[in-house]
């Protein structure tokens, strides 16, 4: 490939990157008008992010033709690589003191909805610095490649390849609509009707004005950043804790069953949708089994307490939302371990959660399943299927090749950690809730702690495998390949 065979990804890029900067005027509007004193910040960043997409565009804008499956790969990566640098401009210019590690995973950790953070005192932050944090959330919970997709066509650029490299799950194979481009705004429409609805029910159940927007980013993009130290706790509120808790199970459900539900007005889509079924299993199994394993530990807190915040903590990172209304750091590890392993697989595909999804889980476990009744029957016929439909040999082997790499981005991961000089478990719970863009991990990176603690080569592996989960690790993969880049 010559350098002039990528000039459609840097047009591309660069208008992506134009659109995000111009996303950063909401939170320069909201400081404005507050007179938060974090103006300036965002003026520089618009003008940096802005200015650099506009000299990207302007460049390559005389090559016009579709992206290829090739070009796609390599879009989505570099989006995914690079944006974080102009997410984290507002934060590095208003605190002096942040450095470019932290503050790139800090922005990185927003736009891939894990919400580690390296941040204390964000109750003494501007609001619109948090409303900024947490506004990477949502534009990160559909992805803004898609949301590049719905609204522009991309100057004559095709986006279907964008989308299918960004979207999770059978939405790469299906479409709501003909056009890709109708899909898109479909599912966007979707996502920000429920984010009102979110924003409002918070501010109904007693979160002030702002705080329920912010709020409604972060939940509704399972992201985790809050404007308090303490998360959620803070509020000390059942009725807050119920509403996150039903629209991050939302969040965590396909947004194609969605539409289709709220298109259709009937929830026969729920019904059809194979996940749903395993994911509401799930969810209500760990809450009632963990719930009766910390009442037979000493000094149990009464029932009633212990119900809410199990609830609350196995919705939340099991969702991969990852906000906290208890320091269950403080729980036995054998719970700590249980949320952990929920985060890895409990949200739904084209959901806006991390993870390999609900669908991966189902189908390697039906697979599992077939090939012990082949070992007793060798002459049976047993399918794999999900719901009616039968599993073509070929999603078999893509799903069961996806859970092998993620496994051992695991194992690679966490050896880095650990022979970094980070004791294991927390090397462990550190990529696991990155790589399933979680956020809080153990020990010092729990709900409790954050990851300021870490050097920057351990604080780079964490980042790095967050955008290695949100990209679903193949992704990434195939860009670093020798065979991608041979003409």
């Amino acid at each position: 490939m010559n350098a002039r065979s990528y000039a459609p990804v840097i047009g591309a890029f660069g208008l992506i990157t134009m659109i995000f900067g111009l996303m950063m005027g909401f939170p320069l509007a909201v400081s404005f008008f507050l007179h938060d004193g974090a103006t300036t910040a965002y003026d520089e960043s618009i003008l940096i992010t802005f200015g650099v997409g506009l000299v990207l565009w302007y460049g390559a804008r005389h090559t016009r033709r579709d992206l290829r499956t090739r070009d796609g790969f390599l879009l989505v990566s570099a989006t995914w690589l690079i944006l974080p640098v102009f997410a984290m401009l507002p934060l590095v210019l208003y605190l002096p003191e942040l450095s470019l590690t932290d503050g790139y995973f800090e922005a990185a950790s927003g736009l891939t909805t894990t919400g580690a953070t390296v941040l204390s005192g964000l109750d003494q932050l501007p609001l619109s610095i948090n409303l900024w944090r947490c506004f990477l959330h949502w534009i990160g919970g559909m992805g803004v490649i898609v949301l590049v997709v719905a609204i522009l066509p991309l100057l004559g650029i095709g986006g279907r390849q964008m989308f299918s490299a960004e979207a999770p799950g059978p939405m790469k194979e299906s479409s709501l609509t003909p056009r890709i481009t109708e899909t898109a705004k479909a599912l966007w429409v979707t996502y920000a009707a429920l984010t009102l609805a979110c924003g409002i029910a918070l501010w109904l159940a007693g979160m002030p004005g702002w705080e329920a927007l912010i709020h409604a980013f972060s939940v509704m993009g399972l992201g985790g950043f809050s404007s308090w130290d303490n998360s959620i706790a803070h509020y000390d509120s059942t009725l807050i804790e119920g509403v996150i808790i039903v629209f991050a199970c939302a969040a965590g459900l396909n947004f194609a069953t969605h539409y289709r539900a709220l298109h259709k007005r009937s929830l026969t889509p729920y019904r059809e949708d194979t996940e749903v079924g395993f994911f509401a299993f799930v969810l209500i199994g760990s809450v009632c089994m963990l719930t009766a394993f910390l009442m037979t530990q000493p000094a149990p807190m009464t029932l009633p307490t212990t119900l809410r915040h199990v609830a609350f903590q196995v919705v939340s990172i099991s969702t991969s939302l990852g906000l906290a209304s208890t320091d269950y750091g403080t729980w036995p590890m054998f719970s700590q371990l249980w949320l952990l392993f929920l985060c890895s697989f409990v949200t739904c595909s084209g959901s806006t959660g991390g993870g390999i999804k609900m669908v991966r889980a189902i189908i390697l476990y039906k697979q599992v399943f077939r090939e012990i009744t082949l070992a007793l029957h060798p002459a049976a016929v047993r399918p794999v299927k999900l719901g009616r439909a039968v599993v073509p040999n070929t999603i078999l082997h893509a799903v069961l090749a996806f859970g092998f790499i993620y496994m051992v981005s695991i194992i690679i991961l966490t050896l880095l950690l650990g022979g970094s000089g980070l004791e294991m478990v927390t090397a462990f719970s550190a990529v696991i809730a990155c790589i399933n863009n979680t956020g809080p991990g153990m020990n010092a990176l729990g709900p409790a702690g954050n990851y300021a603690v870490l050097t920057d080569f351990q604080t780079w592996v964490c980042a790095i495998a967050m955008i290695i989960g949100r990209l679903e690790v193949f992704t990434l993969l195939v860009v670093l390949t020798p065979t991608f880049w041979r003409k």
